[in-house]
């Protein structure tokens, strides 16, 4: 065969399949891995990759990128680089460490398992290759984060941060089991090389690269570059798998890639949109994460359907009036949240970089605005504690992010919503329609609990905030704290606005002469105009009244700014009398309340 041309024997060795004489087709590759579905079983011998590579061109060529990789990395290995990078930028690497690395590995279980089930010869061989490309990924980045844990901490949670139980490791973790492990391998090859490797990790690894260059981090750009060349190949594993399904089951393939793109798209905002829009240094910004998602992922998105005869999601206009709004609500709940995360959030609101925000995102200073102002005016005045929260979000049981997703109204105005679903007698809740859809479409799949639920379970002890960050697994050393020591909020001394004389609300946490037969249920509550609906506690005996100030304690005076008058309970769409109680009212475990300054009612919202 050495003496052969390529072109001669390398369609001989890429398809190397055979008749299986001692055990059945079935028992080999059975349904509930291979995923056949519709697909007639001898329709996989047209499947065909576009790229072809035998194995010694590959070791050849891995080999050159590996010594590329750690030639850089040692000759950086003695400079200054590290301490001279800037501590947003820094807080962006130590996102993908944590977020990515051991993805990496998971990756590796999916590219394994279409290596052993897939129905393909040519695809088996090209999954064989992208399991050791994942392993590589995983490997490399990894030993690259280890280098910096002796001077800072928050880069071990690379290795840390999947065994723990943290808030944005439950939502990636949950994406990730969902897109790689828990389906067939038909569906795994069009969720994960097709809709998130092409359609999303292959571009922003370009652009990270390109940001972290900017940046002067060499070494990170030096690393993901070389991933993303990996990326590139096996990715195309997705293409052929997705043609044949088209073929044989149509609206299998439109439902696995409108799921997966919005799932993806969920995640991708708290991983990557505050890094481009908040955390890279303004000077070093080449475009908006909403410009970038226009430019590399939706045009990429939108060829797919059209190469392959597939539809727009049916969410699709939701989806793009979310590339306004999604990333910088999660932001500011990172931000608010900071403790609960392994890195440091920059705040990234200094007048200008918000110039630069209301620039890029017209809306933002009527939705964010005063929110923001009310969190400088708390730093300014030495109000740290104002600054940090006392309850959890309340998070969505599809995405596990919290709810904290403004979508307009016909009044022009932008509102956080909640999605509730009765199901089996309990109540879920979700961001959006399209979480809700998804997760009723695979309920029998989706069985990870939120951390609120977990909490409320009883899970985690003690159950106040320092039991959830230790059930976190953050310890004073690594939890997240401002990236700058709150010095961006120099540029608001002079007063943003008339400040209130009324007082924060009072907890209400206890309250003699509750009835002993007064029960405490856990319910999901926004106030006004905050950004995020919380989990919050109430009596059965609670009048609204005290039910008010308990909603409020969690958001007036933190994110809202107090104001001199009464305020209003809602429930069902309609104002709530002061003196009913909870009990007498109907408000039950798990359900919905809002809450708003009488004068700024808005019954129903």
């Amino acid at each position: 065969m050495a003496l052969m041309k390529r072109e001669e024997w390398q369609d001989l060795v890429r398809d190397v399949d055979w008749t299986l004489s001692y055990a059945d087709d079935d028992a080999v590759f059975p349904e509930w891995q291979s995923g056949n579905g519709k697909i007639p079983r001898e329709a996989w011998s047209a499947w065909e990759e576009s790229y072809k590579i035998s194995y010694p061109e590959y070791v050849s060529v891995q080999a050159e990128k590996e010594a590329a990789a750690f030639a850089v990395k040692a000759a950086l290995q003695r400079s200054t680089i590290f301490s001279s990078l800037d501590e947003g930028w820094k807080s962006c690497a130590k996102v993908h460490f944590g977020g990515v690395s051991l993805a990496e590995y998971t990756a590796f279980m999916a590219e394994a398992r279409m290596a052993r089930f897939g129905l393909a010869a040519p695809w088996r061989n090209m999954a064989v290759l992208g399991a050791l490309d994942e392993i590589r990924h995983c490997q490399l980045s990894l030993f690259f984060a280890h280098e910096f844990v002796s001077k800072d901490p928050q880069y071990d949670w690379a290795l840390k941060a999947f065994h723990t139980n943290d808030w944005a490791i439950v939502s990636a973790r949950s994406l990730f089991d969902a897109m790689m492990v828990a389906g067939n391998v038909v569906d795994t090859a069009i969720q994960l090389p097709l809709v998130f490797e092409t359609g999303f990790t292959n571009l922003q690894f370009v652009g990270l690269a390109s940001d972290a260059l900017a940046s002067g981090d060499i070494n990170f750009a030096n690393m993901i570059s070389s991933v993303q060349t990996d990326e590139a190949r096996h990715a195309q594993q997705g293409g052929p798998t997705l043609e044949l399904l088209m073929k044989h089951d149509p609206v299998r393939a439109q439902w696995i890639v409108d799921k997966m793109f919005w799932l993806s798209a969920r995640v991708f905002a708290v991983l990557t949109g505050p890094a481009m829009d908040y955390y890279t240094p303004l000077d070093h910004r080449k475009q908006s994460y909403k410009e970038f998602m226009e430019e590399w992922i939706i045009g990429q998105f939108i060829r797919t359907l059209q190469d392959y005869g597939l539809k727009k999601p049916w969410y699709w206009e939701e989806f793009i009036e979310g590339l306004d709004i999604w990333h910088h609500s999660l932001h500011l709940g990172v931000w608010f949240w900071r403790q609960t995360v392994w890195w440091k959030p920059q705040a990234g609101v200094s007048k200008a970089e918000r110039n630069w925000l209301n620039m890029k995102y017209p809306k933002w200073e009527e939705i964010y605005g005063p929110i923001w102002d009310q969190i400088i005016v708390n730093v300014n005045c030495g109000n740290m504690q104002a600054t940090l929260p006392e309850t959890v979000p309340w998070l969505c049981n599809a995405c596990h992010l919290p709810l904290c997703t403004y979508t307009s109204s016909p009044d022009g105005k932008y509102r956080v919503r909640d999605f509730p679903l009765m199901h089996n007698n309990y109540t879920y809740h979700f961001c959006s329609k399209v979480c809700r859809q998804i997760w009723w479409e695979d309920r029998d799949m989706l069985h990870v609990k939120t951390i609120g639920e977990r909490l409320l379970a009883g899970e985690i002890q003690p159950d106040d905030f320092s039991g959830i960050l230790q059930y976190m697994g953050l310890t004073p050393d690594v939890m997240g704290d401002d990236a700058y020591g709150y010095k961006w909020a120099a540029d608001y001394r002079e007063p943003l606005g008339p400040k209130s004389s009324h007082p924060r609300p009072n907890s209400t946490r206890r309250r003699e002469g509750v009835p002993s037969e007064a029960l405490s249920i856990p319910i999901n509550a926004k106030f006004g105009d905050d950004f995020v609906m919380h989990l919050v506690v109430v009596n059965t005996s609670d009048t609204m009244t005290e039910v008010a100030q308990r909603v409020a304690y969690h958001s007036v005076g933190k994110r809202v700014r107090p104001q001199d008058r009464a305020m209003v309970v809602y429930y069902e769409g309609r104002a709530v009398a002061d003196d009913e109680s909870v009990s007498q009212v109907g408000i039950g475990p798990f359900q919905q309340i809002f809450v708003d300054y009488a004068s700024d009612s808005r019954g129903g919202r």
